[in-house]
């Protein structure tokens, strides 16, 4: 196993759906990037309808890894509209994500997602936690339509640091939150390898920190 970090990130192809470093990136925080600029190392799509997407460094006191996080700052009440941060450099089949995230605002939602397998910004696996909700789920997304096959009600609160969990291999994926394995799920839709991201939705303002990448070999 292989653990890939923001803060020392190795960049990653796929041959033969075999995971294969290829070097070394110099070591990467949100500390050092300026705040109101896009974060580096991470390229920004949309799935769905609205505005285009807007993910910066903001300040954040309270953040687990330092004072800088991302967020998706727009705020586009579109209810149908997601917002992508992908990972640059890094494609794998069967991986462990895991990220900090604190639910600051959001009327329409307040969610914080994972994405894995992702062939393109219509077609991939996300794992999503709502703070208005109270509950996580497990999605697929084909051709832009995102579909729920698994999840559990669980309080997620708002204002409050807590980390999101999901692990995908072969065709089961494991969904948790604050470490806890909460449910497990099959699904055969994305059997290839895929790029990893950050999801959020319409005007959710959520901040991230602390994304950790495990390639499971």
């Amino acid at each position: 196993m292989r653990r890939v970090a923001l803060l020392a990130l190795a960049l990653l192809t796929t041959v033969g759906g075999a995971a294969v470093a290829q070097g070394q990136q110099q070591p990467r925080t949100f500390e050092d990037a300026p705040t109101g600029a896009p974060p580096p190392g991470f390229s920004f799509a949309l799935t769905g309808r609205g505005e285009p997407v807007r993910w910066v460094v903001l300040e954040d006191p309270s953040a687990p890894a330092g004072a800088k996080v991302v967020a998706e700052t727009s705020q586009d009440r579109t209810s149908d509209r997601f917002p992508l941060a992908i990972l640059d450099g890094f494609n794998a089949r069967d991986v462990a994500v895991s990220v900090r995230f604190r639910p600051v605002s959001g009327t329409v939602d307040q969610a914080a997602g994972l994405v894995v397998r992702l062939r393109d910004p219509r077609n991939y696996y996300i794992a999503r936690a709502n703070a208005l909700e109270n509950n996580v789920r497990l999605y697929r997304v084909v051709d832009g339509r995102r579909t729920q096959f698994a999840g559990v009600d669980v309080p997620v609160p708002r204002d409050r640091w807590q980390s999101l969990g999901l692990r995908v291999e072969g065709d089961r994926l494991a969904v948790s939150l604050d470490g806890r394995e909460l449910f497990t799920a099959t699904d055969r839709t994305f059997r290839e390898a895929g790029r990893v991201g950050l999801w959020t939705k319409a005007d959710s303002l959520t901040h991230f920190d602390g994304l950790e990448v495990q390639i499971l070999q």
